[in-house]
């Protein structure tokens, strides 16, 4: 069998010098939503707004989140984030971990572990050493991000495409700023992507990205040049896109594509589910143009999941 013609026209696209830049950028960031780049955050908490919470572990399965207040040989007491106070006998107790999160109303509220990005493109906020994702795009894309430093991280991946006898192939390192900041960070990286067979340089995107907010709440801004047969694009891609975490385990990412020097836009909302090493997104994507948007049901749906692992808590 050969690779699907959708996705043969596509890859023909992405690596043809004479395919406009702009679409370049814009179909290469589609299909390798890894440029999305940089996956699980390892942000430390800004302590002016954030307390330390711990999360107490029962040999019964329970857990509470709160504080230890008290301790002896035998017991300690514990302060719930509801402000309840219980005495525990340690032979009761299984294990204690320190959460990064924050008490909102008498709720431990936690970081989204996979805050490093939208729904395609990345945030400005970098992926610490030794912490990662594995996660899956659409189920045929699979993708592996790993921090290699603090502020340097770098990651691959490819296609599944069952019966295709050949796949594409992506990288995407990723820069950014040691600011120590939450409210402010910038990054840089590129996306690279080709066939495997393919005897073309491959085609690509150069940007920049900054976030600025919290980790609970943000906007983010971006701008990429497309490049293709040595050549880069003439004119950029914007990036304009925002989040906002509901509860513990609920977050709202709205990610929207501007193309300079075309009519053309790209527009998405989605939700993402999370919980302290995985994350799901679904999300829905509206092509427009000034000729109007799609005819029938008027958004293509976006499925993502992510496994974190090193991050903190």
């Amino acid at each position: 069998m050969s690779i699907p013609r959708e996705t043969a026209m596509t890859a023909r696209i992405l690596t043809s010098s004479a395919a406009p830049p702009c679409l370049i950028a814009l179909l290469l960031c589609l299909l390798f939503p890894s440029s999305a780049i940089s996956g699980p955050p390892g942000v430390e908490p800004d302590t002016s707004d954030t307390e330390k919470v711990y999360r107490l572990n029962l040999r019964d399965g329970s857990e509470l989140y709160g504080a230890v207040v008290a301790e002896t040989v035998d017991s300690l007491t514990f302060k719930t984030v509801s402000g309840l106070t219980l005495t525990v006998a340690r032979k009761q107790v299984k294990s204690i971990d320190g959460l990064t999160g924050r008490v909102i109303d008498g709720e431990y509220r936690r970081v989204d572990p996979n805050r490093t990005r939208l729904l395609l493109a990345p945030t400005g906020r970098p992926l610490r050493a030794g912490q990662g994702y594995i996660s899956a795009y659409e189920i045929f894309f699979a993708f592996l991000s790993v921090g290699v430093t603090d502020f340097l991280s770098f990651a691959g991946g490819m296609t599944l495409l069952p019966g295709a006898e050949d796949q594409l192939f992506f990288l995407a390192p990723k820069l950014t700023l040691p600011l120590h900041s939450e409210a402010v960070n910038i990054g840089a990286g590129v996306v690279y992507g080709n066939i495997f067979s393919s005897n073309s340089s491959g085609a690509g995107i150069v940007y920049g990205v900054g976030t600025f907010g919290s980790q609970y709440a943000a906007v983010t801004v971006g701008l990429g040049y497309g490049f293709a047969g040595g050549e880069f694009a003439s004119k950029p891609v914007f990036v304009l896109g925002g989040e906002t975490q509901v509860s513990s385990n609920i977050k709202l990412v709205t990610e929207n594509w501007f193309p300079a020097g075309t009519d053309f836009k790209l527009l998405s909302f989605g939700i993402r589910f999370f919980g302290e090493h995985l994350a799901a997104d679904l999300g829905f994507m509206y092509p427009l143009s000034d000729e109007g948007g799609m005819s029938g049901f008027p958004f293509f749906p976006w499925v993502g999941f992510a496994y974190n692992f090193g991050t903190a808590n």
